[in-house]
């Protein structure tokens, strides 16, 4: 996400500091791709920092010292990873939160900070569409646990030090440059190789797959929004597809546009996984005129596509 928004905003002739620490957690090939595009470009900077390590980060900021907002897309994802290693979510997902919010206190500026928050939050949550004003104290997994704690610590920053921010609860984002260890990437990737599908619990679960051109459009909304109207900003927004689709259906679209049949193998949902996800996104649509636009049958042949062309695999 972070690539294609710092991509949108060089676009649009804006300049962009990226910091990033390129970690292993997966393919730091894919990483230095897509930052190589961006080093392409006019306008953009790169200073490579770990956002938990408050030296090397404010030395990172510093270079950023009068910067207009701060887009703060960093995090340890992953929901299933966190049962593994919750400390490295800990670690990066709230440590670092308040690294970036103790950066944008002490900028000239104090700009106001867009920030990725997580559909994870609604944990369990059994009434459908997810809405911002539902309540999200029941996590289901580290990582969701980690992302609210991120919403609270960004409250406690706006009350003490009036720094503006706003939250966004982004819904299974996928497309070109997407992360492998997401289910658009391991299942084109096992079903083009002729390798067998993990299928979650039984093919009965459903996602708010949201195309990535759809998430910029809302990000950007986003930074432009808090920038001209901070006090017209919500603390939060949902930016989803809001067309849920059923496990198996996504799968028959990756089917469909890869020309192949997936080998399924049927496993039972894993503990922090939720069943449903999908995204009452009124409130985008209001302050940010966020409108999705590409359902799944058109953006899983463009990242099947680009899939297919990507020679870092």
């Amino acid at each position: 996400i972070g690539f294609h928004v710092a991509a949108s905003l060089l676009g649009r002739g804006d300049t962009v500091l990226g910091v990033d620490n390129l970690n292993p957690y997966y393919a730091v090939g894919l990483k230095e791709a897509r930052l190589a595009r961006l080093e392409a470009q006019p306008g953009f900077s790169f200073a490579r920092a770990d956002i938990s390590e408050e030296a090397a980060a404010s030395a990172a900021f510093a270079m950023g010292a009068d910067a207009e907002v701060i887009i703060h897309l960093a995090a340890q994802a992953g929901v299933r990873y966190s049962i593994e290693n919750p400390i490295a979510y800990v670690e990066t997902n709230v440590r670092g939160q308040v690294v970036v919010f103790e950066a944008a206190r002490r900028l000239a500026k104090r700009p106001p900070v867009v920030y990725a928050s997580s559909s994870s939050v609604y944990g369990g949550n059994a009434k459908t569409p997810f809405s911002e004003e539902d309540r999200v104290d029941d996590p289901v997994s580290v990582y969701a646990a980690t992302k609210r704690a991120g919403e609270l610590l960004a409250r406690s920053y706006a009350h003490v030090h009036g720094i503006a921010s706003t939250g966004l609860r982004f819904f299974t984002v996928y497309g070109p440059f997407g992360r492998p260890d997401m289910a658009p990437w391991l299942f084109t990737d096992a079903i083009l190789k002729g390798e067998p599908i993990s299928v979650f619990n039984h093919g009965n679960m459903a996602r708010d797959f949201t195309f990535i051109d759809d998430i910029v459009a809302g990000v950007v909304a986003a930074v432009d929004r808090i920038i001209e109207r901070p006090a017209q900003t919500a603390p939060v927004y949902n930016l989803g597809n809001s067309r849920p689709v059923a496990l198996m259906d996504f799968i028959a679209e990756i089917e469909k546009a890869t020309g192949r049949k997936a080998v399924k193998q049927f496993r039972d949902m894993p503990a922090a996984d939720v069943e449903r996800t999908a995204a009452d996104v009124s409130l985008a649509s209001r302050d940010l005129n966020f409108s999705p636009k590409t359902p799944l049958d058109v953006g899983i042949p463009i990242f099947v596509d680009w899939f297919r062309g990507y020679n870092g695999k």
